[in-house]
């Protein structure tokens, strides 16, 4: 991923949330059980935890003050399970959600 100067990250299709969104894609994992059976994601529930892929510029104060968002592009994040608007580009799913809907945000150990 390559981070530009608009807060977007160079993919196929450019993406720029406005005011307080950030869109992020949920990380899929593969799951097994013991039996080697693999549960195919329709069966599974949703993920929690998203890359954040683009931050808009932030939410504006009645004073017009901007607070920005306390999230960076490439940060691995915790997000309510049921929130935010789900969009697909040149077939990747990709969720836009309010800065607001960000639970937590995971420290990662080994990412280079």
């Amino acid at each position: 991923m390559e981070v530009i100067k608009n807060m977007t990250v160079k993919t196929n299709v450019k993406i720029k949330p406005l005011l307080d969104r950030v869109v992020a894609k949920r990380l899929e994992s593969e799951e097994t059980l013991k039996g080697g059976i693999i549960i195919p994601d329709t069966a599974k529930q949703k993920q929690e935890t998203a890359r954040v892929i683009a931050i808009g510029p932030g939410k504006k104060t009645e004073s017009g003050k901007i607070i920005e968002i306390p999230v960076k592009i490439g940060d691995l994040i915790l997000i309510d399970k049921y929130s935010g608007q789900e969009v697909t580009f040149d077939d990747e799913e990709y969720i836009i959600i309010k800065s607001d809907d960000i639970i937590a945000t995971i420290e990662e150990k080994n990412r280079s």
